[in-house]
């Protein structure tokens, strides 16, 4: 597939996701390799400061938080990566989506975003630019978040994405490391976002039905979740459902009990994996957990690598039963595997 698209009247479209070795969530350094890295900076406590760090590196957890003062609680977080469409305007409505889902994870509410930009300037025009940020602040005036500023650099490779602050009352955080046993495992959005990606960046066939899950934002999920009583809860993202589902279990210290056929697909999704449109970043995810898995029988390769695909802007995975959401498993008391699928 050619790099740009000549249009009959003329007009040359770009396609984004050439620009890029990878795309979204699926260039992640791999969770093993990162976690070995930033190891040291979880006693990197500073010398002096007021305030309480409630969540900080030792979980992987999917924000920062700090209580401020009472019970109000400060979230930190930062998310970009590479295009993961060729449509300017939908990366950025993803992109921002992405990075608002980490406050949202935690049962936050976010207050200010800032702009993470770095563009080949003297490859792809900057109206482009317009295009992308156009997309973020779509999105961010309907999360009723701020965009104020942010940073650009000069880069070879076109890369998007927000700093993000939010609040949440530090009394009802959802946080990766407080799963009980004996409760059920709820899904918010369908899996197979990243293989249709990977199917359109090798094609240029457009997926309406990507767009559309990785564009809804997660508020309402949170808020249901929150109304349910769960405590505990990840988004589903890079790491795909297996790699994330593996952290919440092992900082919990609990084991994850998977029914492949009630978990939710996209429509396409396992026909792009059966074609051989699977990630690099998917295929590590399956490797990092793969010794922590007992496997049912009927579960074969696809199966596996559709359930450790890599997400862009996936749902939310919620310790406890929401109404209107699927529910995936269950948790159970800690066994010889962290998780059991099939």
């Amino acid at each position: 597939m050619s790099v740009d698209v000549e249009q009959p009247s003329g007009e040359v479209t770009r396609r984004l996701t050439q620009y890029a070795h990878g795309g979204g969530c699926a260039c992640k350094i791999p969770p093993g390799e990162l976690e070995s890295v930033v190891a040291q900076l979880a006693a990197a406590e500073p010398a002096k400061s007021p305030y309480e760090l409630l969540v900080g590196l030792e979980t992987g957890d999917d924000a920062a938080v700090v209580r401020l003062t009472g019970d109000t609680a400060i979230i930190s977080t930062a998310d970009f990566f590479t295009p993961v469409v060729d449509d300017a305007y939908d990366w950025g409505r993803i992109a921002a989506t992405n990075a608002l889902s980490d406050v949202y994870a935690m049962g936050g509410t976010p207050v200010t975003a800032v702009n993470l930009l770095s563009w080949p300037r003297d490859v792809l025009p900057l109206e482009l630019v317009a295009e992308v940020l156009r997309g973020c602040l779509d999105v961010t005036r309907a999360a009723g978040c701020h965009l104020a500023g942010g940073h650009s650099v000069d880069d070879p490779e076109p890369k998007y994405g927000m700093a993000v602050t939010g609040v949440a009352d530090a009394r009802r955080l959802l946080r990766n490391d407080a799963a009980t046993p004996g409760l059920p495992l709820t899904l918010t959005k369908p899996l197979g976002i990243g293989v249709l990606n990977s199917r359109h960046k090798a094609t240029g066939e457009v997926f309406p039905q990507a767009v559309d899950a990785m564009t809804t934002l997660n508020a309402d999920a949170a808020t249901a979740a929150l109304a349910a009583g769960a405590t505990c809860a990840t988004d589903v993202t890079g790491f795909g459902l297996l790699g994330h589902l593996y952290k919440l279990v092992r900082a919990s210290g609990v084991t994850a009990v998977i029914d492949p056929g009630a978990v939710p697909y996209l429509e396409g999704a396992r026909r792009a994996a059966l074609d051989g449109f699977v990630s690099g970043g998917t295929r590590r995810n399956l490797a990092w957990v793969n010794e922590h898995v007992a496997w049912g029988s009927g579960v074969d390769e696809v199966e596996r690598l559709l359930l450790a695909d890599a997400q862009t802007s996936g749902g939310l995975l919620i310790v406890g039963e929401v109404p209107g959401f699927p529910v995936i498993g269950e948790l159970v008391l800690a066994g010889p595997r962290s998780l059991v699928i099939g």
